[in-house]
């Protein structure tokens, strides 16, 4: 088959479920569902460009009128693998089935053997392992820290163990060798979190604390070769926006960006989409989950949202006959869920190229691998041992 698209853009929009898992209910989140949820609480909702593409009439939302006559293909995608988080449905997308879900410590913190271990390689008392808010941690500890050499620890609903450091006295190059650490330590089977995440942060006394874009996830490493790795060996551009590069460890990476926000990481597609490039662009708009999904706002949820959807405006007209844009998520975050765990929902695909004939639904998806057999299917490469995916044909 002939390459159909010379440059694909498949953005993620980090956590925007659409509810109705099939086995939401072994997760406990039956029930939950991000994009309704949201707009059930959003007055005089504005995303003109989402809806025109086929958004609302993939999923019905309060006050949202579907488009008489959508421009996208859209389908629902289900997540296959075992697990929630941003890397097991990251990794999906690229072909990886996830049977073992990585460990958390939400209720019991870390064990007392990983913090006195860590505390004897960092040199510094451990304070705070639990799971918490990243900005009221701070509020809680950060003076302990800056003042007494102490260190943050803390961990929240997802697999992750995250270490807090102010750049003024504590430095970013010795946090960052402090997530290091960390993360040789974390390789254990029983310790085994998805992501070490360094925490950077500024200001000297409560009230003041403001977390900063040099955050760096320290992720594991893939547990197989995926599509990224097979367009790269074929020679085409695979280019990194935001956590992907992260996410995968650099593997399959040609070119990576740095966002400093999802507004960013969407400014910084625009620009590359002015540039010549054969390959995938391949973006995670990490504020959805982040800022607001976590912290159980639905108001800046879906304001998020409508941000977006004014830089989606700006990104469709240098959009190319032979170009393919691919809207998706990586699980839910429902915004009106207990706790501050991501949700078990379908993910919603949208589709679009300005050379579609027309658009409308395709049979959903039992996989989100379905993203990267079609992406590997268009440029002609032959997907990596083991992985799972069936492109589809719709459209290619």
């Amino acid at each position: 088959m002939s390459q159909k698209y010379k440059r694909v853009f498949l953005i993620v929009l980090d956590s925007v479920g659409m509810g109705n898992a099939a086995d939401a209910a072994d997760y406990g989140d039956k029930g939950a569902d991000t994009l309704a949820h949201i707009a059930e609480h959003m007055t005089d909702f504005k995303i003109p460009n989402l809806v025109k593409l086929g958004l609302a009439n993939l999923k019905p939302m309060a006050g949202v009128t579907p488009a008489e006559h959508p421009l996208g293909i859209y389908t629902a995608l289900n997540e296959r693998s075992s697990g929630k988080d941003t890397m097991t449905g990251h990794w999906e997308m690229m072909g990886i089935h996830t049977t073992q879900p990585f460990v958390t410590f939400t209720d019991t913190g870390f064990p007392k053997e990983l913090i006195e271990e860590l505390e004897r390689q960092t040199g510094r008392e451990i304070v705070g392992n639990k799971s918490a808010s990243g900005t009221e941690i701070l509020e809680e500890l950060a003076e302990e820290e800056i003042y007494h050499d102490k260190l943050i620890v803390y961990t929240s609903a997802d697999s992750v163990l995250q270490i807090c450091g102010n750049e003024e006295t504590m430095g970013v190059d010795t946090l960052y060798r402090y997530c290091e650490i960390a993360r040789e330590l974390t390789m254990k089977p029983e310790w085994r979190v998805g992501r070490v995440i360094a925490r950077p942060y500024v200001g000297m006394h409560k009230g003041e604390f403001k977390r900063t874009s040099n955050r760096h996830d320290y992720a594991l490493e893939p547990t197989g070769r995926t599509v990224l790795n097979v367009l790269k060996d074929e020679g085409f551009d695979v280019l990194g926006v935001g956590k992907i590069n992260d996410i995968f460890v650099g593997q399959g990476i040609t070119k990576t960006w740095h966002s400093d926000s999802s507004v960013h990481g969407m400014e910084q597609t625009i620009d590359i989409a002015k540039i010549d490039f054969t390959g995938l662009c391949f973006v995670n708009l990490v504020d959805f989950d982040a800022l607001w999904g976590h912290r159980r706002n639905l108001v800046g949820y879906g304001q998020e949202l409508e941000r977006f959807d004014i830089k989606l405006g700006e990104l469709l007209p240098l959009l190319k006959d032979d170009d393919l844009l691919i809207l998706t998520a990586d699980h839910g975050n429902d915004p009106t869920w207990t706790g501050t765990d991501h949700t078990r929902e379908k993910v919603p695909m949208i589709a679009y190229s300005p050379s579609f004939a027309g658009g409308g639904e395709i049979p959903e998806r039992d996989t989100f691998a379905a993203l990267g057999a079609t992406i590997a299917a268009n440029f002609g490469v032959k997907m990596p041992e083991g992985a799972i995916g069936e492109p589809m044909s719709e459209l290619l």
